[in-house]
């Protein structure tokens, strides 16, 4: 081997071991990235809520929006077991409207329903005002145009666009406080949720509200007014029909503010439902429908509302039975399984400790 060639193989070493390093560097921070990051699987699983959407395997007729008010409220599952809905709720802890249309628009770059339901609750917060809702919501999105200006809507004071591409930039910190749950769902987790919709088996009666205090105007902020005319033309510009909605929920919301929503739907031919209006009908028994005092509806209370709900919208919309759509069928019946099965288990829980170990409003995040 000649000299020249020597040196040849000695760089060709050399620049092999430097690329095996770097991909070995990158691996490691690759790893300790996805280690660091929340995993959502108990406790506060809400966090897991925008990515799961992305392992769903059907169509669907009915795609609703919104914070909690949206998906504590309605049962896909139980939809699907009356009517045949095949519904998905794209709903995250405080999700704010900007981020409503974000979603929305990256539904469809896969599918698009028949009916978008927009839950009107946070309309009340004009702007994003909390970084943990935010990575709550934004964290699980799939990369594309529509995620990198949430993202940019998004950001509180204080939070880099460079966190979110690289979240160990945000997460470091959590090395002292990882757990079983963070090692175990390193590259995988669990469905904590029942087509976006959050279970609540246990029960707590619904107590008085504090008075709420007077404002000086009830006027939607222009950024969240803003937003919502962008769903509008959204589903305008692609033959959706958009539904307003408000959950049976008495809590931090005044008439004015329901007024508010009444005129821009009367504006615009939109239909808005405040099923505040129609509890009696629903059979809402806020004693035993609720497990947190009557700020969201339990299980129970979902399903009488889901029930009331999809027969309004079977009556009222083109929606397909996917019960008689065998690949369709298929799936929701392992849904279904893993619907009564969360529930069994739920309710063991309650009879042996009296509460929700897992599920508590105080339980630490994963």
């Amino acid at each position: 081997m000649t000299d020249k060639t020597k040196k040849e193989s000695r760089t060709i070493k050399k620049v092999v071991t430097a690329l095996v390093l770097l991909a070995l560097t990158f691996a490691i921070l690759a790893f300790l990235q996805r280690l660091f990051m929340p995993k959502y699987q108990k406790g506060v699983i809400e966090g897991s809520f925008t990515e799961e959407y992305y392992r769903e395997k059907v169509p669907h007729d009915v795609i609703i929006l919104g914070d909690c008010d949206a998906y504590e409220s309605y049962s896909p599952v139980k939809m699907y077991q009356e009517y045949g809905i095949s519904s998905y709720i794209r709903g995250s802890g405080e999700q704010y409207v900007c981020q409503s249309y974000y979603l929305l628009r990256d539904v469809l770059r896969t599918e698009t329903p028949k009916v978008v339901v927009l839950s009107v609750h946070n309309l009340q917060n004009d702007v994003p005002r909390n970084e943990a809702y935010n990575r709550m919501t934004l964290d699980g999105m799939r990369w594309s145009k529509d995620k990198v200006d949430a993202i940019n809507v998004s950001m509180t004071e204080g939070e880099t666009f460079a966190s979110y591409v690289f979240p160990i930039l945000r997460y470091h910190d959590r090395w002292n406080k990882l757990t079983r749950t963070d090692f175990e769902h390193v590259f995988s987790k669990d469905i904590t949720s029942h087509n976006g919709y959050y279970m609540r088996c246990d029960i707590k009666p619904m107590e008085p509200f504090p008075p709420m205090p007077l404002q000086l105007n009830y006027r939607f902020g222009e950024n969240a007014m803003y937003y919502l005319d962008q769903i509008r033309i959204l589903c305008e510009e692609n033959g959706i029909e958009l539904l307003l909605v408000r959950a049976p929920i008495e809590y931090k919301w005044y008439k004015q503010w329901d007024e508010n929503v009444e005129k821009y739907a009367a504006q615009y031919g939109l239909t808005y439902i405040n099923f505040n209006d129609y509890a009696d009908e629903i059979g809402l028994d806020m004693n035993v429908d609720t497990y947190d005092a009557g700020v969201h509806l339990n299980i129970y209370g979902a399903e009488k509302l889901s029930v009331f709900f999809g027969q309004y919208l079977v009556d009222h919309y083109d929606l397909t039975d996917y019960r008689t759509v065998p690949y369709v069928a298929a799936e929701y019946e392992k849904d279904i399984k893993f619907y009564n099965d969360m529930r069994d288990d739920q309710l063991y829980e309650i009879a042996t400790y009296g509460e929700l170990k897992s599920y508590g409003l105080n339980a630490v995040e994963n």
